[in-house]
This record gives structure tokens, C-alpha cells and sequence, in this order.
């Protein structure tokens, strides 16, 4: 799961198409490793040194990702950075292009929780419209994709959604007014 070890109530969200992809990455590495052994020999190895590096953004890009919900705040673990965001730090919470942390200072965008493409829209179903925030319903009632419950984004970003949250009322509740 995550990198780090995290102590009390935790909750880790990760895109789920992302341990697919992962796996895809791996499983055409080892196939080329195989295949260079095979054909090749074993002399050929050193020239497998790119599809090891196809292995190892797998890990990185797909299965490293996540975000981390803990009683004292979130953790974005991004492929090349980690972001603490503290809840009193918190301004907003929003899911227009993925899970995205808005604080005084600036935007962290959370690569494990994308919002969804064409078909997260095309899949809705009554039942994931219903029980939102007030903030999420637009005009006529309308709710952005990467707002619906059955998306990455909008599971991570909803409240009543994690069992450390239900206390606290969600996420919005964490949040400072502004």
C-alpha cells in the first residue's frame, strides 16, 4: 500500500484502473526480459536495461500513488512528491480534472484519485447523485463527473466516506470557511 507507515485511523485511496496498468508494465518487462534470454542468451541482458525501466515506472506512475486520509490530515503521495496537507491547512476540497487540495498557499493535485473519463459520466446511476454536499450540485442540480460517488476522485473526496471522517462530518466540516 503506502510507502510510509502511518499510525491511528488511516484510510488509502487509490485509482482503481492504476494497479492494471502497473501490472500491464511489469508483465511486458518480464516478457522482454524472457524473450531477450531465450533468443539472446544470457549475454544479452545488459540490453534489457530499458524494459526494467518500463518495471519501474509501472511502480512509480501506477502503483505508488495514493492518497492518505489520517485524523491529522492528508497525505499525497504523487509520483515524485509527497504532500502533507494538515486539515486546519485545508481551504477546499475539489474534483474538476482529479482529487485536488486547495490550501491559502497553493494547489496540490492527487494522482491517485483522477476524475473520470467519458464513460465514469456515462455510468452514472441515480444513486450516485444522491446524498452529496450541497457545494457539489451546479446549476439545475447538475454534479460534475469527478464528483460522483463511484469515481476515484469523488470516493476520496466525499464526505461520510471514510470511517475517521463520519465524526467529524466529512471532509467539507475540516475545511476553514474562505
Amino acid at each position: 500500500m503506502s510507502r510510509e507507515p502511518h499510525a491511528g485511523n488511516v484510510e488509502i485511496f487509490k485509482a482503481r484502473t492504476s494497479k492494471l496498468f502497473a501490472w500491464i508494465c511489469w508483465a511486458v518487462a518480464v516478457f522482454g526480459v524472457l524473450v531477450t534470454l531465450l533468443v539472446a542468451g544470457p549475454r544479452a541482458l545488459p540490453g534489457t536495461t530499458p524494459l526494467l525501466f518500463i518495471a519501474f515506472l509501472g511502480w512509480l506512475l501506477f502503483w505508488r500513488p495514493a492518497v492518505v486520509v489520517q485524523d491529522s490530515g492528508v497525505t499525497l503521495e504523487n509520483p515524485y512528491r509527497t504532500i502533507y496537507v494538515p486539515w486546519d491547512a485545508l481551504v477546499q476540497v475539489d474534483t474538476r480534472y482529479a482529487l485536488t487540495l486547495m490550501t491559502p498557499r497553493k494547489k496540490y493535485p492527487a494522482w491517485a484519485a483522477p476524475a473520470p473519463g467519458i464513460w465514469g459520466g456515462r455510468n452514472a446511476r441515480p444513486e450516485h447523485l444522491k446524498g452529496l454536499p450541497g457545494t457539489t450540485y451546479g446549476p439545475g442540480s447538475s454534479v460534475r463527473p469527478g464528483d460522483l460517488k463511484n469515481t476515484d476522485s469523488g470516493a476520496a473526496a466525499r464526505p461520510g466516506a471514510l470511517p475517521l471522517a463520519r465524526p467529524r462530518r466529512g471532509w467539507p466540516d475540516r475545511t476553514r470557511p474562505g
